[in-house]
């Protein structure tokens, strides 16, 4: 078995769809679980529906008759068909948005946004498989929610391993094994991102889950591979966003890909490296724009990255937490600072301590930086400085740190064996 993981721009509209179909044509024979993520930009519209549902705002149903006619569109130029049953699929995905939200909510944020965000996954999904039926590519549409068994920590759903394996193996394994075997393989597709708890409530796993999704469907399933599909011919050593001159690093190791994933860098999702590790899958990182081109291959092969990784992280926020008192920054400060951060689930990115002083360099959250930082000042001063900048360099030299600093102005470098981290923003 393979595993496929299609994201947002593999699926952003009918012909990025219709490119999908001819990809999954190439491995007839096959057995492959396809994973779609929402489509295009959508999880940030059925975020800001979110906001606007769950603060009152006056442009819920706007946003919902956007998005409505987005997928109408791209369900219109893929089924000439009108009486094609995803009409009907897709509809009463948008009817129960509508019922939703027609409510008053009954529960918190994250419960609220989960239920509404994981509909751009089964949009998504739903149109695919039945694009893929339609063009002979028979397969076998599946709701993540039905075998991927999480807790209720909403937008951060843990995984429970144990029960998501044996629904796997009792309800879903059998379809790859039952008689008659298909000359063409079996295809099963499914929606990454999203769970559901043991009392059916539906979670998410985080932003930019669905890579955690297929990697936890390709170790549940022993797949031979995972491949995620991207725009992009591979793992590139730098952002195309920020870097011109950048090189496809062919081969990565599992540790050099974990570190990578930990520090930021937007191809690969952080959690995605360990389930594959730890039954050595290999993950393959391929352009959707040219499938035959051989891309990256991350497995247990410890080879060292040919040249430096470069890894920018914009809106950060860097904070500084002293004592209020003429005591030391101690471990029962750190503690109290760290179980803080836990309760708030804010991820610190940098951290250096000092004996007065313990600076930490986190993304912004526009819900959840400012509560934390109040939360922080009622026991020790706190200063702070936003709109920064935070550059992670794996296998650094001093030429590679002159070349991201130029013009500006550092205000924390630590480093490490192979890695610098670097909080900095534009000189004046």
């Amino acid at each position: 078995m393979k595993v496929f993981k299609f994201g947002g721009a593999s699926v952003k509209d009918a012909s990025a769809i219709i490119n999908v179909a001819k990809i999954i044509s190439l491995y007839q024979g096959q057995n492959l679980v396809v994973v779609v993520s929402a489509m295009g930009k959508v999880t940030n519209m059925l975020e800001q529906l979110t906001k606007a549902y769950y603060y009152k705002k006056d442009n819920a149903f706007e946003i919902l008759d956007q998005l409505r006619e987005y997928h109408h569109q791209i369900v219109q130029e893929l089924f000439p068909d009108n009486k094609h049953h995803i009409y009907n699929e897709i509809n009463n995905v948008f009817v129960e948005i509508e019922w939703a939200i027609e409510e008053d909510a009954l529960r918190e944020y994250d419960y609220e946004y989960d239920q509404i965000v994981s509909t751009g996954e089964l949009l998504s999904s739903k149109i695919v498989s039945a694009y893929l039926n339609l063009n002979g590519n028979v397969n076998k549409w599946l709701d993540a929610r039905d075998f991927l068994q999480t807790d209720n920590t909403y937008r951060e759903g843990k995984v429970n391993w144990d029960s998501t394996q044996s629904i796997w193996n009792k309800d879903i394994m059998p379809f790859f094994n039952a008689e008659p075997k298909s000359a063409n393989g079996k295809i099963m597709v499914t929606q990454g991102f999203i769970g559901a708890t043991s009392e059916n409530f539906t979670t998410t796993l985080g932003r930019e889950g669905s890579d955690y999704t297929a990697a936890i469907v390709a170790h549940i399933s022993n797949a031979e591979n995972l491949t995620i599909w991207k725009d992009v011919p591979g793992v590139l050593n730098a952002d195309p966003k920020w870097f011109d001159d950048t090189e496809i690093l062919k081969h990565i190791s599992y540790h050099d890909a974990i570190e990578l994933a930990y520090y930021g860098a937007s191809v690969i999702h952080p959690k995605t490296i360990k389930p594959l590790q730890n039954k050595n899958i290999p993950l393959l990182v391929k352009s959707f724009v040219n499938p035959q081109s051989q891309g990256t291959t991350i497995d247990d092969n410890p080879t060292k990255l040919p040249v430096a990784s470069f890894i920018f992280k914009v809106n950060q926020v860097l904070v500084s937490i002293s004592p209020k008192d003429f005591s030391f920054i101690v471990e029962e400060n750190l503690s109290d600072i760290f179980k803080l951060f836990a309760d708030y689930r804010v991820k610190i990115n940098v951290m250096q301590n000092t004996a007065l002083k313990f600076s930490v360099c986190i993304d912004f959250d526009e819900r959840k930086t400012p509560e934390l930082i109040e939360q922080l000042r009622k026991n020790y001063n706190i200063t702070f400085n936003d709109n920064l900048e935070l550059v992670t360099i794996r296998y650094y030299d001093q030429k590679t740190i002159e070349r991201v600093t130029i013009n500006k102005q550092v205000f924390l470098e630590l480093k490490s064996r192979n890695t610098v981290q670097m909080v900095m923003k534009n000189r004046d």
